[in-house]
């Protein structure tokens, strides 16, 4: 069975099959619906449903409360068309040359950046033409299964693909990662992996010269590199506040690199906020949640953009806040959040 599926804002119209999603329809035939995680954890492609049906498939309720669900919003990356459609959802530009695609790679170096965060650089065939937008991830494809990484580079640097890998205590591949295999087994430089993408709707609306707000927890951080590099490379000079929270300093692994931004951006500001400092850190600067920080230093976001990363408490806290208590438009909040195999288990037994 299939249904017509029309986007209320545009008018443009795509077919869907019972056994896919809004989203899997959508990418099939060229339409850019926002996305992050794909299985129902971000909220990131939520949308109303103005007319017609859909079955809602698992998700986490943080991304879809009963009340959202009742009022016709939908997940469009869980839910399935079960009648003709018509969705209100705000489309995402993307260039044309982005195309998603399956590529080989070797690991090119493998940089313990700190206690738990590795750098890999992955380097692709000669003659495979990777083009991407700042900010976007991509999924390893491994035996029996998939791991999403957001992209740390920028897309005019030559060179290996860089990624930000924090460990997750149990994590198949982020032991395999570290070296942590019952079997002793770990990731080595020239190893071969495949990956697909670009994916993702997280990268800078460059039709906009709004100030921005970064908050980035943990490796967070990565995509936000990325699109401050290519801010930097394109001659890019909105004002630019980068708040990036972790526990401890440590936590802070590429905070030199932050702080010659400072240095060399006009209208740049980077604030490190540790929520967990110990006396033998002997920190000084900000302490607390780092979108808690955000908010005292910006109490009226109504004219900004934020850009958010990190762990999904982080993300869906600081959307919450902002828009709540400081006056920050709800489309004008963009955000990745990091949904571990962890989180996807837990999702999955609480459905």
């Amino acid at each position: 069975m299939s249904y017509q599926i029309t986007i209320k804002t545009s008018g443009k119209t795509f077919s869907a099959n019972g056994d896919e999603t809004v989203l899997e329809a959508a990418m099939r035939q060229g339409i850019n619906l926002p996305y992050g995680c794909k299985n129902g954890a971000c909220g990131s492609c939520k949308g109303k449903i103005e007319s017609g049906q859909v079955s809602h498939g698992q998700h986490q309720e943080k991304a879809l409360t009963p009340e959202e669900a009742f009022n016709g919003c939908a997940l469009f990356c869980c839910a399935k068309a079960e009648s003709d459609l018509v969705i209100d959802v705000k489309e995402v530009p993307l260039n044309g040359d982005v195309t998603v695609k399956k590529i080989p790679c070797r690991v090119a170096s493998l940089e313990q950046a700190a206690d738990d965060v590795v750098i890999v650089k992955l380097q692709l065939p000669a003659t495979e033409k990777f083009q991407f937008l700042a900010g976007q991830y991509i999924e390893f494809l491994l035996k029996d299964k998939r791991r999403a990484y957001s992209i740390a580079s920028a897309p005019h640097e030559e060179g290996p693909l860089e990624l930000h890998i924090r460990h997750m205590p149990g994590g198949s591949f982020t032991d395999f990662v570290f070296g942590k295999t019952e079997n002793g087994t770990t990731l080595k430089e020239k190893d071969i992996l495949r990956f697909e993408g670009p994916m993702g709707s997280f990268f800078l609306r460059e039709d906009s010269d709004k100030p921005i707000i970064f908050i980035a927890s943990g490796t967070g951080f990565a995509p936000i590199r990325g699109i401050i590099e290519h801010m930097r490379h394109s001659g890019i000079t909105r004002p630019v506040k980068l708040y990036w929270g972790g526990r401890r300093p440590k936590d802070f692994y590429r905070d030199a690199l932050c702080q010659s931004w400072a240095k060399e951006m006009p209208n740049f500001s980077y604030i490190p906020v540790a929520s967990e400092p110990t006396p033998e850190d002997q920190w000084t600067g900000r302490t607390g949640f780092v979108h808690v920080a955000a908010m005292e230093d910006n109490p009226d976001m109504s004219a900004y953009q934020v850009y958010a990363c990190g762990a999904p408490i982080v993300v869906e806290s600081a959307k919450n806040d902002f828009v709540a208590k400081c006056h920050l438009p709800a489309d004008e909040f963009y955000a990745d959040a990091f949904t571990s195999a962890a989180d996807l288990a837990k999702k999955n037994a609480t459905a």
